[in-house]
């Protein structure tokens, strides 16, 4: 599938001379190839396929409002000083002295911006006239008056883009991360261009289907390559090229010898190294003498409060030159997922199963090189950086199990089963970085999926056909989401792995559906009035289930919710996802009525009306709780002792409880609320 995508936000004027009516725009086209085959030979069924795709992404988007601000502070920007070395002393008309002196604006040429050099030139104005900005209106202004840098400011961006220029205009080809950091326009004003996202996705796939004796076996063995085809840092600690402890620089300042060339070297000052104060190897750190520490405190304190790695360029380093020298083209990463699965039956009446797969998935998220987080990153200590060296994450996956049959239309089926969450996308802290602490994504988590589902299914049996499902299962990990371990790497704390309840385990899940419909013709055997067959081709299905609560994790102290712009520090009461929500439950049923509408001999239509009505006793489901109280429509704020004092600070103390209280109560909160849906389907 290949074409352009817009997404239209809002209507608004820009600030560029004509109105628009998108935000930004994505661009986003994917090439893919197939090809499958099978074939017998002798007692095997062989399918096989092999697969290509690759994506590309692109995407461009401007924040109109703010650049109405951002222009007040380009504009006379270099016409802040006062031309002291003129003076202009103030007389009357009798020549006398009025104790005032007038000085013309100082004209300093490298703090003008480009911004205010095209704006005056489209306004013929001169280099030390005053601009206001205000005056006038938004045709007068256009993104081209602004230079890449002036729009990417510094990390705080006014327009964000990759696979288009900072203009919006969509590229032809890929430009590379040396062409952001070097290249030009003719006025010599870097242009800051950005790639497109262009993954490549390969895989191959065998499998062969055969019988020895009563054992039925399906193996195949898959193999998927996935290339992020994008620059990666060699290091994640480090932005600039630097020296390893088997290098003759390191050895010169005493690097120990059980060192090699997998261990980075850090030194007292990182532009005139005098000595050696630690290394680290991966997320290893080691002190000066070889002993491995749990943190880089000691290293950054040696080194005066930074962190100092040995690098090859200090003079870069220190004036963020940032080049390409840190950086290496993402290593392709192949799985090998081998999947066997086997039956056997065990009597007349019972069959045994079993299954072994290896699952993959590419990475969901943050996963896009993105040059202006690497190039800013000074002016984003401890912010969050996507991680283009991302893996794809792996899941393991064992089930056994055996199925009886009861009677000619029943079945009992019993399985255990057992996956392993492995190389799961978590939040992570790197103190140690240079040349700053950031956050980013990394392969850290992992979990296991246990437990026991048993299933009976019962075929139609006068007009009566049922499943019912019950499911007990143990889920265990170290983070439930790609994001849930942020708070703790943003207070800078170890990246700890502990196993704790994931926010999806339901300990308990039990469904039933049930089906009862009269058939037609010979089949029918419902009520006949006057001759008619009343209902026939009617009839009803009700989906029965219920389940345990998920857990969340309880606070102890209270915090208010329900208010803007507070943001209150919460407590852990317990452990991490140690409290459970209640039991949920929820009936869903649909009862129809097909008519048949002969138009003549040869053609008909069928005509299907139905009434469909979700959660049919309305049951007030609790999905979602305050930590607080362990309740979905109260946070504590207004029954705790400590908030009265506050509360009655207000200028109507009863209004702002009123108010207060339907705020907190969210409907958000709760599953949904009983829904009737009355239609008709026709097929010809």
């Amino acid at each position: 599938r290949n074409g352009e995508r817009t997404q239209s936000i809002y209507s608004l004027w820009y600030p560029f001379g004509r109105e628009y009516n998108y935000y930004g725009y994505d661009y986003e086209t994917q090439t893919t190839f197939k090809a499958i085959g099978s074939a017998d030979i002798n007692d095997h069924e062989f399918s096989f396929g092999i697969e290509y795709e690759q994506r590309t992404d692109a995407s461009w988007g401007v924040n109109p409002i703010g650049l109405w601000g951002y222009m007040r502070q380009l504009a006379n920007k270099h016409l802040t000083q006062l031309d002291l070395s003129h003076p202009y002393p103030v007389f009357d008309e009798n020549g006398i002295y009025k104790d005032t002196v007038n000085y013309d604006r100082l004209f300093v040429a490298e703090d003008q911006s480009l911004f205010d050099k095209n704006l005056r030139k489209q306004l013929n104005k001169s280099q030390v006239e005053w601009i206001d900005i205000d005056s006038y209106g938004p045709d007068m202004y256009d993104l081209e008056m602004f230079s890449a840098d002036e729009l990417l400011n510094n990390g705080g961006s006014f327009v964000s883009y990759y696979g288009y220029d900072y203009l919006g205009n969509r590229y032809t080809s890929q430009p590379s991360f040396n062409d952001f950091l070097t290249k030009k326009d003719k006025n010599g004003n870097y242009t800051r261009p950005i790639a497109a996202f262009q993954p490549i996705y390969t895989a191959g796939y065998i499998q062969d289907k055969f019988a020895i004796e009563d054992l039925i076996f399906n193996i195949g063995l898959r193999i998927d390559r996935y290339d992020a085809n994008q620059p990666v840092l060699k290091d994640k600690y480090l932005l600039y090229d630097t020296y390893t402890a088997n290098t003759t620089k390191a050895r010169n300042l005493g690097s120990l010898s059980q060192f090699g060339e997998d261990y980075y070297v850090y030194v007292d000052d990182i532009e005139n190294p005098s000595s050696i104060v630690g290394y680290r190897n991966e997320d290893n750190w080691y002190d000066a003498t070889g002993a491995e520490i749990s943190n880089p405190d000691i290293l950054i304190n040696a080194a005066g409060g930074k962190i100092a790695p040995l690098v090859i360029d200090p003079t870069a380093a220190v004036n963020g030159d940032l080049s390409t020298a840190a950086f290496k083209d993402y290593d392709p990463q192949t799985i090998i997922m081998p999947r066997i699965a086997f039956s056997f039956p065990i009597s007349d009446e019972a069959q045994f199963f079993a299954h072994y797969d290896v699952l993959t998935q590419r990475p969901p998220e943050r996963s896009r090189f993105s040059p202006t987080q690497y190039y800013f990153l000074e002016q984003n200590i401890g912010g969050l950086l996507n991680n283009p060296d991302l893996k794809p994450e792996k899941t393991v996956d064992y089930e056994i199990g055996f199925a009886q049959t009861l009677s000619l239309k029943s079945a009992l089926t019993i399985s255990l089963f057992y996956k392993e969450l492995r190389d799961m996308i978590q939040v992570m802290n790197l103190p140690g970085a240079y040349p700053g602490r950031y956050l980013t994504m990394q392969n850290l988590d992992f979990g296991t999926v246990k437990g026991l589902s048993v299933a009976f299914d019962l075929r139609r049996t006068n007009n009566i056909s049922m499943t019912a499902n019950y499911t007990l299962q143990f889920a265990d990990g170290s983070g439930s989401s790609a994001t849930s371990g942020y708070s703790l790497a943003n207070t800078e704390q170890p990246n700890l792995r502990t196993t704790t309840p994931l926010s999806f385990d339901q300990r308990h899940t039990i469904s039933l559906a049930v089906d009862f419909h009269y058939g037609a013709g010979k089949n029918y055997n419902g009520p006949v009035i006057f001759g008619k067959k009343i209902l026939q081709r009617a009839g009803f299905n009700a989906i029965i289930s219920a389940g345990s609560g998920t857990p969340f994790s309880k606070q102890s102290n209270i915090t208010q919710e329900a208010a803007f712009g507070i943001n209150d520090r919460s407590t852990l009461e317990g452990t991490l996802y140690g409290s459970r929500l209640p039991w949920q439950s929820r009936v869903s049923t649909k009862i129809n009525k097909e008519f048949e509408i002969k138009w003549n001999d040869k053609k008909s239509s069928h005509v299907n009306v139905y009434l469909q009505v979700q959660n049919l006793f309305n049951a007030k489901n609790i999905i979602s709780v305050y930590r607080a109280t362990g309740n979905p429509d109260d946070d504590g704020y207004l029954t705790a002792s400590a908030s009265q004092n506050e509360i009655n600070t207000k200028n109507n103390p009863a209004s702002f409880v009123d108010l207060y209280r339907i705020k907190v109560n969210n409907p958000s909160n709760y599953s949904l609320p009983r829904m009737m849906n009355l239609g008709l389907t026709i097929s010809f």
